[in-house]
C-alpha cells in the first residue's frame, strides 16, 4: 500500500479549528471509518482508533456505521462525527429508499467533508459500497485477508493482513499500515472514558445473562440458562435478562418461569434497552454471563467481568478481550454449546467476581 502525502505526515500545517499549535502535531488528518455493523465488529474497531489517536494527536475521526449501532462510535474521544446510514432498512424497499431523501442525506454527509485516507474496516461488499461514495484515499485489507474478496476492488490501497490471528489484532494492523505508525505492541484500549467502564469491587449482587444471538448455533440451551440462575439465586445474586427482539423476549421469559418464585433474589426480565442502558446494566454487573454476541464483547470493552460461551465459533479469533474475561469452551471432542456444563460455567463465573487480577483470555473447557 502507498503511504499517505507527505504533507500529511510533516504535522506542518493546521488545518481544522481546535488543532493544537504544536508543529509536531498532524492535525490534517481526518480519517473516515467504515464499519457498518454488526456490534461485535464496531466493539473491535474501537482499539485501532486508539492505537491512531495515540500515534497521531490531533487526528480525528468521522465513522459510518449503521444507525442501530450509531451510538457507539461517538463514545470514542477521537472520533468526531457519526454518520448513520441504514441499510438494513433501505434494501427492503430498495427502489424508494435509495431515490428518497434520507439516503440523499447520508450520502451527503459522507461528502461533506474531505478526507486525508478512508479505511474500510469491514471487508465486506455492503462496507465497499458505501466506501465507493467517498471521494478519497480507500484503504483496506487485500484479497487473500477480506471477508470477502470481492470488496477489494473498490480500494485503492490493499493490505495484507494474515487471517489466523483475533479480529481486534488484525484491525490494529491494518490502520498502523493504512495511517503509516508503527504497529504498537500496547494492550487492547478501547478508549472508552473511564467513566463509562467498570470499576472492580463496586457492582451490586446482580448477574446478567447475555442468551441471544443471531446463529442458532451458538445458543445455549433454555435448561442450562435455568440450571444457571439457580446455582446464582442459592449464592445470593439476582439474574437480569435483556432482550432484543420478541424470540429472545420469549427465551428470557422462559428462562425466569423455570426458576421458582420465593423471597429474597429473583430473576428478572428487563424491559427493552437502547445501547446506553444497556451499557449501564453491563457496568453495574456483578458478572455476566454471555453467548457469542456482540453485547458480549460491549461487556468487555466496558470492563465487566464477563464469562464468554463458544462452541462453534473460535475464541482464539473472535473472543472477548479485556480484564476479567473468561471464555469457555466445550471439551475437545465435545463440539455443540449444550456440551457446556452449567457447572462449569458458574465456576468460571465465581472465579472471575472474587478474582479481580484475571486478565482476558483465559480459556476452560465447559466439562
Amino acid at each position: 500500500a502507498s503511504p499517505l502525502p507527505a504533507r500529511y505526515r510533516t504535522g506542518a500545517r493546521r488545518c481544522y479549528t481546535g488543532c493544537p499549535a504544536d508543529p509536531t502535531v498532524r492535525c490534517c488528518l481526518r480519517v473516515l471509518v467504515v464499519t457498518l455493523s454488526s456490534l461485535g465488529d464496531i466493539v473491535h474497531t474501537l482499539p485501532a482508533i486508539t492505537d491512531a489517536a495515540r500515534a497521531s494527536p490531533g487526528l480525528r475521526f468521522d465513522w459510518a456505521v449503521e444507525e442501530a449501532f450509531a451510538e457507539i462510535p461517538d463514545w470514542h474521544p477521537a472520533v468526531d462525527r457519526v454518520i448513520p446510514v441504514a441499510l438494513r432498512r433501505w434494501r427492503r424497499r430498495p427502489w424508494r429508499d435509495f431515490r428518497g431523501p434520507e439516503w440523499r442525506a447520508a450520502v451527503a454527509a459522507l461528502r461533506a467533508r474531505p478526507y486525508t485516507a478512508l479505511i474500510d474496516a469491514q471487508g465486506l461488499l455492503k462496507s465497499a459500497f458505501i466506501a465507493r461514495l467517498v471521494d478519497a484515499p480507500r484503504y483496506g485489507m487485500d484479497w487473500s485477508s477480506a471477508r470477502e474478496p470481492l470488496a477489494t476492488l473498490s480500494y485503492h490501497h490493499r493490505l495484507r493482513v494474515p487471517r489466523r490471528m483475533h479480529a481486534i489484532d488484525r484491525l490494529r494492523r491494518l490502520f498502523a499500515g493504512s495511517l503509516s505508525y508503527p504497529l504498537p505492541d500496547s494492550e487492547v484500549d478501547y478508549g472508552l472514558p473511564d467513566a463509562m467502564v467498570a470499576a472492580p469491587g463496586d457492582s451490586p449482587q446482580r448477574l446478567l445473562f447475555l442468551h441471544g444471538t443471531a446463529r442458532e448455533e451458538k445458543l445455549w440451551p433454555v435448561g442450562h440458562w435455568i440450571d444457571l440462575a439457580r446455582r446464582a439465586i442459592g449464592a445470593g445474586f439476582e439474574v437480569a435478562l435483556p432482550w432484543g427482539d420478541a424470540t429472545e423476549q420469549r427465551r428470557a421469559q422462559a428462562i425466569a418461569d423455570g426458576v421458582p418464585a420465593a423471597g429474597g433474589p429473583h430473576v428478572v426480565v428487563l424491559p427493552r434497552l437502547d445501547l446506553a442502558a444497556l451499557a449501564g446494566q453491563l457496568r453495574e454487573a456483578a458478572a455476566v454471563v454471555a453467548v457469542d454476541t456482540g453485547l458480549g464483547h460491549l461487556a468487555a470493552a466496558l470492563g465487566a467481568p464477563t464469562v464468554s460461551l463458544y462452541g462453534p465459533t473460535d475464541p482464539e479469533r473472535i473472543g472477548t478481550v479485556g480484564p476479567r474475561q473468561v471464555r469457555v469452551v466445550p471439551s475437545p471432542g465435545a463440539g455443540s454449546m449444550a456440551a457446556i456444563e452449567p457447572a462449569r460455567v458458574w465456576q468460571g463465573t465465581q472465579s472471575l467476581m472474587w478474582d479481580g487480577s484475571l486478565r482476558g483470555g483465559a480459556v476452560v473447557a465447559g466439562h
